[in-house]
């Protein structure tokens, strides 16, 4: 059994919820969620990295000076990687850096690591985050309690304009749904602050990966 604490907009407790032990996923998917965080950041490099190689340099046809007598060690082109101006040798091209996760990895690695977190006391509630004023200073207690300074990601159930437009100013915060919510944001983020849709939500993705198993 996991205790999840229950804050105001104002930053003062107001209880705690509880989340069954059963219903945490800690025997499996530390592999999964290594994979799944692994696989995102490979899917988000571009790989549009490219050299010339000597072949592809434009010049060099002429061969820069004679072969003996000069006592310079022998060249025949002068786009050798030798060279400063030259071809790069084994250098970058183009590719695709991206990696598949199937459907159930990637699910069992979201219940591993969301898990981890309710355990640890990184995932709090806060009543009435969905229907914050649209300003900055309205999450300023709310943060200050919970957070401390550190990086949050803000998850409600129903996407909401106003928390976007509070949060849109503050660094280190990233505002997301709980359908949206992927394995790299939980591991990401040392404090996840959920409204009560929003915590609902993600505890009926740990209940249907139970089910499922």
């Amino acid at each position: 059994m996991s205790k999840v604490k229950v804050y105001t907009m104002a930053g003062e407790a107001a209880g705690e919820q509880v989340v069954a032990a059963e219903l945490l996923e800690r025997r499996r998917g530390a592999q999964a969620v290594q994979d799944v965080v692994t696989a995102h950041r490979a899917n988000a490099r571009a790989g549009t990295a490219s050299t010339k190689t000597r072949g592809e340099v434009r010049g060099g046809g002429r061969k820069p000076f004679r072969q003996k007598g000069t006592g310079r060690a022998r060249r025949g082109s002068n786009r050798s990687p030798l060279l400063i101006g030259g071809g790069v040798a084994f250098g970058p091209k183009p590719r695709d850096y991206s990696k598949k996760v199937n459907k159930k990895v990637a699910a069992l690695a979201f219940r591993r690591a969301l898990s981890e977190k309710i355990a640890a006391g990184a995932v709090v509630v806060a009543e009435g985050l969905g229907e914050i004023e649209p300003k900055t200073k309205a999450l300023t207690p709310l943060l200050k309690q919970v957070a401390g300074g550190r990086a949050v990601l803000l998850v409600t159930g129903e996407q909401s304009v106003n928390l976007q437009l509070a949060a849109r100013n503050r660094q280190r915060v990233e505002v997301t749904t709980a359908a949206q919510a992927h394995t790299y944001q939980i591991v990401r983020y040392p404090v996840i602050v959920a409204d009560a849709a929003g915590f609902e939500a993600l505890k009926a993705r740990l209940s249907k990966g139970q089910e499922e198993s």
